[in-house]
């Protein structure tokens, strides 16, 4: 099966937030609002998968998760809750999730969030429309665009589309396909007028896909964990334990105290 990505030309956006309305619908999001360690209501959110990024000129850079070929944050999730499908999106299960939010450190893009607004947080961010591939359909962003600064297709097929505008327009454009091999490469790629590093964590990344380097680290937490769960399942047995014994002595204590009042009682106990 071919692999499936979006190329986004940032040239083209005009800034309408018509792939961010139509990101909301799909995903019935509801109305942004400022979340914790959220600098604008306009930053990526629990309510907000995408987001179009105002930079000087003015220009507009639309902001999602990359969908990596070798997710770091697939990698770095203990029970699986994120995972690079054939397809090509990185998508996430909520029923596995164990909120270590591991995933939201390991990205390279700064792309998960979390929904402090439920009881039982979850991670949320974008997952291509995983749903609506299935189905047939495109994702919702890239239907809505009017200007088609987005489009969907096999990545290959995009790769040769934005590298063809590159020759075409090499004083237009920054002569970088944005994804094509950062991290080992992303499923969303993008191309630009203007230097987008600004959208990572540092500004320039290796090639390297990141797993390999946060394994190393990784590697070392399970023990961590099942030594935590060894102690943890030990305060429970000796805690139960404890409690047990005191409704014993409770209850003969009681039992005591009814044969003192009525010496009846007590010969009826024994029997």
């Amino acid at each position: 099966m071919s692999a499936y990505a979006m190329l986004t030309d940032t040239t083209l956006c005009i800034g309408c937030e018509a792939c961010v309305d139509a990101c909301k619908k799909v995903n019935g999001l509801g109305p942004d609002r400022l979340w914790p360690e959220q600098k604008a209501i306009d930053d990526l959110s629990a309510t907000r998968y995408t987001t179009i990024l105002r930079r000087p000129g003015p220009r507009y850079v639309r902001q999602q998760c990359r969908h990596c070929v070798d997710p770091a944050c697939a990698s770095a999730c203990l029970v699986g809750a994120m995972h690079k499908t054939p397809e090509g999106p990185v998508v996430y299960d909520s029923g596995r999730c164990m909120g270590c939010r591991y995933c939201m450190v390991a990205c390279p893009y700064g792309i998960p969030r979390y929904d402090w607004n439920k009881a039982v947080p979850y991670v949320r961010k974008c997952t291509m429309c995983y749903d609506r591939l299935k189905a047939g359909k495109l994702p919702a962003c890239e239907e809505a665009c009017p200007e088609k600064a987005t489009i969907f297709g096999e990545r290959e097929a995009l790769l040769k589309v934005a590298r063809q505008r590159l020759r075409d327009n090499p004083r237009k454009y920054v002569q970088r396909i944005y994804g094509e091999t950062e991290v080992g490469g992303t499923s969303v790629l993008m191309i630009s007028d203007i230097p987008l590093d600004f959208l990572a964590w540092k500004p320039r990344l290796a090639d390297q896909p990141l797993p390999q380097l946060t394994w190393a680290a990784l590697s070392k937490v399970p023990p961590v964990v099942i030594g935590v769960g060894g102690l943890m399942a030990g305060i429970y047995w000796v805690i139960g334990r404890r409690m047990k014994m005191q409704a014993l002595a409770a209850a003969a204590a009681e039992q005591a105290a009814q044969a003192a009042e009525d010496p009846r009682a007590g010969e009826k106990g024994r029997e």
